[in-house]
Order: C-alpha cells, then sequence, then structure tokens
C-alpha cells in the first residue's frame, strides 16, 4: 500500500541517509519514552477468545465472565442517562449550531446557480439547558395529546432540535419513529402508516419537499411540529392537521399546569425507538430498539475510545436516523462531551455550500471525535491524492517519501511527530487538526483509504461492524491496532458466533481460520422487526440462556488474536456460469478508489460468466480523460460516449488488477452515468434503482431482473 514513487535514486539515497542518521540519535530516547514497546504489545495481545470451540461463542477477553449492558448503576433508561449528564456537567457545551451569517446565489461556469453561505461561531447550549429544552417539549406534546407507548416520528436533517426532540420522547415513553429525510414519498406514508403515528417532527424543508404529498395518505396525522425556530403561517395542509413551531409547544409545556402533569418514565424493555431503514432492498422495515438495547450498544461502544469524557468535542453530520450516528451522540452524551452539528455540504472549507474564504464547520468547531462512512473517507482520500498529482516534483516526491517513511514507522508502533508537523499538517487541518479518533461504519473500508486515513490525519481509524438489528454494536478494533481489512474483536455488550454455511462452502473448522456466517448475540439485540413476526423468526432466535441473537447474513473470519475480519456476504455472493462466485460487494469496494470513479455498482447473475458494472465517473478526471481524446461535447455526450466506455474500462481493469481481484471479478462492460445516484434523481433513496426497459436496451439480455444494490 506505499504510494508509487517515481523519485531519482539519488534524491531517494539522500533521504534514507537523512532519515537513518535521525533515526541513530533519536533512537534510544524515543524507544525508551515513545511507548512504542506497550503500543506493540497492546496491538499483538488476544483481543477476544472462542469460549467453545473454533465457532465461538467469541468474547472480548474483558468480558468472558458476562456482557456488559449498562454504563452506570441505576441508569438503565436513556431518560435516567440524559439526567445524569445534565447533573453532572450541568455548564458544559452539550449541543452546538452555527449561525446564518449570510446567503448568496453563486453563478458555476456552467451556468448553474448553487447557494453559497457564511456561518458564525458555533452557539452553545449547556447539558443544563438541552435537559429543561427537551423537558418542555415532553410536556408540550403531551399538552397536545401524545400519549406514553403511542408512537411518534421524526423526520428531519441531523441538528441539536433532533437529539432534544429524542431525548423529549424518551423522558415521557413515547416510542420514537426515525425516517431518513432522503426516503421518498411513498416509503414515509409507508412507515407512518405502519406504525399508526399521529404527531411528528420535523423541519420547514421537508415538510414542504416530503410531507406535504403524502399528507392526504396518512389519515391518522393530526399534529406536525416543526423544528425551524422562525414563526410561519401554514396555509394549505388538509382539515384536521395543525402545524406547530416547536417554540411554541415548548411554550405551552412550560406552563406550570403542563409542567406539574404526572409522567410515566419508561422501564428498561419498553421501546425507546422504531428505527425504519433506508428500504435499499425494498419497503423499509422498522426495528424496535428498547432502551436497555440501545444503552448495553452504547457501553460497549464507549469501551473502545480511551479517555473519553468532556474534553472531547464530536462533529455531528451523519443521519441520526442511522444507528451509527445516533449510538455515538448517545456516547457522546453519556459522557459529557459536545456536539457541534454540520452537513455534507458544509462540513469542510472546500464544501459544496461554503462560500470561497470562509470557514466550514471542522475549522470552526476542530472536532477530537468523528464518524464518517467509507465513502467520505474514500472521497477525501482521492481528492488529497489528485492534488498530491498537481504538486510540483518537489513536493510531490517529499509527500511520497514522508508518507512511505510513517507506513514504516507506524507498523513498528512509531509515531513520527517530525513528518506530522511538517509534512502532514495542512492536510490534517482538513479536519480541523485536532481528531484523535475517526470511527468507521456503515460499509467496508477499504485498506488504502484506511492507511491513508492513519498517516495523513495522524489518528487511529476504528473500523465498527454492526447492524441496526444490533444497534449498530458488533466489534470495533482497538485504537492501537493499525492493522487494515479487519473489524476487530467483539464488544464488552456482544458475543459472535460462526454458523456453518454449507452452500458457500465456509465452515468453523476451515483452516486457516475458522469461518462462516456471523452470529450476534447479546443485551445489544434488539426486539426485533415491528409488525412483521414472519422476518423475525428467519433473523432472530433466542437460546436456552434467554439471549437474543441475530443472524447477520455476513460471513466473516476470526483470526488467532481474536479479530474479526468480513469476507463475504450471502446475499451479496453470485455463482457465475463457470461456477466462480463473485463477492460484488468485493469488487466495488476495491473499484471506489479508482480516481475516475466516484461510485460503482457490480452487477452479475448465473446465466452469464461476466459482472458489468454501473459508474458514477468523477467528472474532473473523466472532462480531462477526453480533452485528451479529443472528445467534446456535453457531460452527458461524454459520459454515453462509447469510446469513453472502453477508455475508463481500461482503466478500471488495470485498478482491478492492482487490487489483486480474479480474473472473473473483473467488469466486462460498463455504463457511465451523467447524474450521481441520489433521491432526487429518481435512481436511488439509499440504494439505487435501475430499470429493467432501461437495462435491457444497452446491455440486451445480460440483466433478467430489476437491481436492488446497496449504495
Amino acid at each position: 500500500m506505499k504510494l508509487k514513487s517515481d523519485v531519482h535514486p539519488l534524491l531517494s539515497l539522500l533521504f534514507h541517509c537523512v532519515v537513518w542518521v535521525y533515526s541513530s540519535i533519536i533512537f534510544l530516547p524515543w524507544s525508551l519514552f515513545s511507548g512504542a514497546s506497550v503500543r506493540q504489545k497492546r496491538a499483538r495481545r488476544s483481543k477476544a477468545v472462542p469460549m467453545r470451540g473454533p465457532a465461538g461463542p467469541y468474547r472480548a477477553v474483558n468480558s468472558t465472565q458476562c456482557l456488559a449492558s449498562s454504563l452506570r448503576p441505576g441508569c438503565d433508561t436513556l431518560d435516567k442517562v440524559f439526567a445524569a449528564s445534565a447533573k453532572l456537567f450541568p455548564h458544559r457545551d452539550c449541543l452546538g449550531t452555527r449561525a446564518l451569517l449570510s446567503e448568496e446565489d453563486e453563478l458555476q461556469p456552467n451556468g448553474k446557480v448553487f447557494k453559497k453561505v457564511i456561518l458564525g461561531d458555533y452557539e452553545w447550549l449547556s447539558y443544563e439547558e438541552t435537559f429543561q429544552a427537551a423537558a418542555s417539549f415532553a410536556s408540550g406534546l403531551a399538552a397536545l395529546g401524545q400519549k406514553s407507548k403511542c408512537n411518534i416520528a421524526i423526520c428531519c436533517e441531523t441538528r441539536a432540535e433532533w437529539i432534544i426532540s429524542a431525548q423529549a420522547c424518551f423522558m415521557h415513553n413515547f416510542p420514537l419513529v426515525t425516517l431518513y429525510s432522503t426516503l421518498g414519498g411513498p416509503a414515509i406514508a409507508h412507515g407512518l402508516n405502519e406504525a399508526e403515528v399521529t404527531h411528528i417532527i420535523t423541519s420547514k424543508d421537508l415538510l414542504e419537499s416530503r410531507l406535504k404529498p403524502i399528507l392526504l395518505e396518512v389519515p391518522r396525522l393530526q399534529h406536525i411540529i416543526v423544528v425551524d425556530k422562525k414563526p410561519m403561517a401554514w396555509p394549505g395542509y388538509p382539515r384536521g392537521i395543525m402545524v406547530h413551531n416547536m417554540t411554541a409547544v415548548q411554550e405551552l409545556g412550560a406552563k406550570p399546569e403542563n409542567m406539574s402533569r404526572p409522567r410515566q418514565p419508561p422501564r428498561p424493555s419498553d421501546i425507546a425507538v422504531i428505527m425504519y431503514t433506508s428500504g435499499s432492498t425494498g419497503i423499509p422495515k422498522g426495528v424496535m430498539i428498547s432502551h436497555s438495547n440501545l444503552i448495553a450498544g452504547v457501553t460497549g461502544m464507549a469501551e473502545r475510545i480511551p479517555e473519553l469524557d468532556e474534553n472531547d468535542t464530536y462533529i455531528g453530520y451523519l443521519p441520526l436516523a442511522h444507528v451509527l450516528e445516533l449510538s455515538a451522540e448517545m456516547v457522546c452524551v453519556s459522557h459529557g462531551c459536545r456536539i457541534g452539528y454540520s452537513s455534507a455540504q458544509t462540513l469542510a472549507d472546500q464544501s459544496s455550500k461554503i462560500k470561497k474564504g470562509s470557514r466550514g464547520d471542522t475549522t470552526a468547531l476542530k472536532p477530537t471525535l468523528m464518524a464518517a462512512v467509507p465513502e467520505i473517507m474514500d472521497r477525501i482520500y482521492k481528492n488529497v491524492m489528485t492534488k498530491v498529482e498537481e504538486m510540483n516534483p518537489l513536493q510531490r516526491t517529499l509527500f511520497v517519501l514522508a508518507y512511505n517513511y510513517k507506513m514504516e514507522q507506524i507498523s513498528k508502533g512509531y509515531n513520527t511527530p517530525l513528518c506530522d508537523r511538517l509534512v502532514f499538517r495542512k492536510v490534517r487541518s482538513l479536519l480541523g487538526g485536532r481528531t484523535r479518533l475517526l470511527l468507521s461504519g456503515g460499509a467496508p473500508l477499504s485498506a488504502a483509504t484506511q492507511r491513508f486515513m492513519n498517516i495523513c490525519f495522524c489518528c487511529p481509524v476504528g473500523q465498527g461492524y454492526g447492524l441496526t438489528e444490533t444497534c449498530g454494536a458488533g466489534t470495533i478494533t482497538e485504537v492501537w491496532d493499525y492493522s487494515t481489512g479487519r473489524v476487530g474483536a467483539p464488544l464488552i455488550c456482544s458475543e459472535i458466533s460462526l454458523k456453518d454455511w454449507e452452500d458457500g462452502g465456509y465452515h468453523s473448522t476451515d483452516k486457516p481460520y475458522p469461518r462462516g456466517e456471523i452470529i450476534i448475540g447479546g443485551p445489544n439485540v434488539t426486539m426485533g422487526y415491528y409488525k412483521n413476526e414472519a422476518k423475525n423468526q428467519e433473523d432472530f432466535f433466542v437460546d436456552a440462556k434467554r439471549q437474543r441473537w441475530f443472524c447477520t447474513g455476513d460471513i466473516g473470519e476470526f483470526h488467532p488474536d481474536g479479530c474479526l475480519k468480513i469476507i463475504d456476504r450471502k446475499k451479496d455472493l453470485v455463482k457465475l456460469q463457470a461456477g466462480e462466485y463473485v463477492s460484488l460487494g468485493k469488487v466495488e469496494a476495491m473499484l471506489k478508489n479508482c480516481p475516475l470513479i466516484d461510485n460503482i455498482c457490480a452487477y452479475a447473475n448465473s446465466d452469464e460468466s461476466y459482472v458489468i458494472g454501473f459508474v458514477v465517473p468523477n467528472q474532473k478526471q473523466l472532462t480531462a480523460l477526453a480533452e485528451q481524446k479529443g472528445i467534446r461535447g456535453s457531460w452527458e455526450d461524454i459520459c454515453n460516449n462509447p469510446v469513453m466506455e472502453q477508455e475508463v474500462l481500461a482503466i478500471i481493469t488495470e485498478a482491478a488488477v492492482s487490487a489483486q481481484l480474479e480474473r472473473f471479478e473483473i467488469p466486462k462492460k460498463i455504463r457511465l452515468s451523467a447524474e450521481p445516484w441520489t433521491p432526487e434523481t429518481g435512481l436511488v433513496t439509499d440504494a439505487f434503482k435501475l430499470k429493467r426497459k432501461e437495462l435491457k436496451t444497452h446491455y440486451q439480455d445480460d440483466i433478467e431482473r430489476i437491481l436492488y444494490l446497496f449504495f
């Protein structure tokens, strides 16, 4: 995974001589005081052990006697956890939002108009203020007729009001139905009707764009609470539906007669959240998560973050309707950290909505903790490496030599403070310059991207594995484990077994590593799917000790130190015509690091002997390639040009060979998409869907069914 170097041999020799002299001078003091030997020992030690044979269950070495289920004594529900934090850290910053100073339209060279914003400093609510805001809102919702143990929905962007609303619901035992803000109208209507919702919390933008067109399809809905602070008039809504501002509901709840009403607090076994999935494989499913489930998952995650305390700052921008973000923010709230809110459009100085010359959110906040999905890390990796290619020869040479040198030092357990300060400081500043831990989840992270983040952002990447059905908790790598391609050992709240899969040829007796379907058990395993007993019987079971287990469908192998590696997925494997098995997820993960690719979907079926790919190309890279080949036209013309398809296919093939994909795993045909896969284009929700007619037009009989593949 070293960067390719075209450095002159004499310059390379000079650099290595300087490094050798420098290393010789500092070797003794550095060995004694850097802690490298301790880190190496921690990295090599066993992190989990099988309790019974190679199939497991495997448990973390510090939870072999009992799985952890709570953070603090007496805090067995989420409202108690937040109340304890408000009591411990009353005056510490809790939730932060940047003020909008100005907004303007900016004309782009292609004629499009983008909105650009200038944002001020973060403005903070303390833990005590957040607690009071949640308490007032909870009382206000009760005054509007929301009943205990009756579902209430939230469909809103990630922001402070989301967490305030969630905490309010936890206080009064209102099960919170979470819906992705990117879902289409039919999926939102399905969730609201299935959950029999009468009250929903949303934002002005989502009310107008997503909810208003489907209100007549949700007959039970009576109250809409809009979180935006400015009072507004709401004309044109169906009779029987009342629209309220969140501030007005809080003022209603703060009245003495409403605050004094007795509330029915939740029990640990009560439903805290019904989390609807993204709908990537069809109609979204609601996962029932109890208070005790979520607390157990948060307990396991928090244990993998060393020295987590009130001095940490977390940046929240991923969808709170996703279990990764919700769990991460619950971890922070339970430990007194402050959470500053952001969005993908304002995250960095170079983000699409930030006016040139003004600060993005990471620069303003300087977070110490951050969660990210591989898609974001892959884009950072490709953008930085593109900048490296554009450097002058001397700068590029220094970067490559420093990168490869630091990679060697990391593998030995050493830090490189000189390289960090002189070479990587500018790259690290992209995330604020203070990040001490990145948590990756949601999809596999490629080894190249993980190592890049380690080196250039000077911090460990905790790669995690979990599902909504396990509260996002399963495994997370330890901070001193710099190996790549693995997802770490089981958390202290869970245990993992391997189940033989005969059709795929995976067995717990396999050598050198036991392999099989990953089965997760523990107090973090959720209550099941809402109103879907058939699916519950298929995916969940309870053992003789009354512990719940979830069958993930993922295939993994356990290494001798107790760390898990995801190697396949049962539903992701396709058997080709000649009998070879192809893991489509593996093909996609390997090829996403190609600079020409912004996103890719691999597809195959058993009637053919090859894989095909649907590619969203990087506009800058593809345009430059088109100019080299003398091809001109609009972006759509370039993407639809068969010559460009062949050129991109050749580059993808080269990347696939470099990534050591097998011959039958390399796509033989591709189609370039001029549009990104987003809900607005009609191609995706969180997944993307391609119509049979469109595919047959281009590939004739290559495709025999509609695609629903994970994005």
